[in-house]
């Protein structure tokens, strides 16, 4: 489907995004944190939570850390204050990107952000330059190797899912984020486990890059994605899986 969910999802299997497990611990800690906050500290109650909190058990985070975050969150304990904030821009050859961060200081953040936009060739721009350009889906993320095509959009679409796509070696399943969470056990239900699974803004429309212009956006797109407040980097960029390869490399 997109440069995009290849860039995360080749990141993924080579360990490249969030590598230090420190950093792991510290961008899930920030998602409990606010996902008990905006929706309770009840993981029946709460599917967001319930999501974060699978994510932690997959890295081992200890179920003390857990339940430490989920109580910030609901103010049962002192602690920083997180709050979502996405900042948008462009890249070079204008391709649209959307940062989404989690930050304890505004003013930390947006200097650090636009720092590395002006240092890797883009800019960034005010609220809704690019938002408009991007939809907000659920995504699931299965190998090909994983699930045969009928079978995995039949229990896909059973439990909600919009569409199905190739994107080359693997199947791109998206729904509406509020039957994400349904979708993903579905799935997992088939015994699969998805290379990739979140509620991302997926772009309505591609632009193509290449050369110069693509390596500069990668070093772009990787800068963003390093940075400690970033929780996910979306952009409208289409390249090509060899570029990304070569670039992790």
């Amino acid at each position: 489907m997109s440069g995009h969910s290849k860039w995360h999802t080749i990141k993924h299997k080579k360990g490249a995004a969030d590598a230090k497990r420190g950093k792991i611990f510290t961008r899930i800690i920030k998602e409990l944190t606010v996902a008990a906050r905006n929706g309770g500290g009840d993981p029946d109650m709460n599917p967001r939570l319930r999501t974060v909190i699978a994510d932690a058990k997959q890295v081992n985070m200890p179920a003390d850390n857990i339940k430490r975050a989920i109580r910030r969150g609901t103010g049962e304990e002192e602690g920083v204050s997180y709050e979502e904030v996405m900042y948008e821009g462009y890249g070079p050859g204008g391709v649209a990107v959307l940062v989404d961060t989690l930050t304890d200081n505004r003013n930390r953040t947006v200097s650090e952000i636009r720092h590395i936009f002006g240092k890797h060739g883009g800019n960034l721009g005010e609220a809704n330059s690019v938002a408009w350009m991007f939809e907000k889906k659920g995504l699931v993320v299965v190998d090909k190797g994983k699930a045969q095509e009928d079978a995995l959009m039949n229990v896909a679409l059973e439990a909600g899912a919009d569409d199905m796509s190739d994107d080359g070696n693997a199947w791109e399943v998206t729904c509406s984020p509020d039957v994400h969470p349904a979708v993903l056990e579905a799935v997992k239900g088939m015994g699969i486990e998805p290379d990739r699974s979140e509620v991302a803004m997926l772009p309505k429309n591609y632009i193509s890059i290449e050369g110069k212009t693509l390596q500069q956006m990668m070093k772009l797109m990787d800068a963003l994605d390093d940075n400690d407040d970033a929780r996910n980097v979306w952009s409208n960029a289409d390249f090509e899986e060899k570029d990304i390869e070569a670039s992790l490399a």
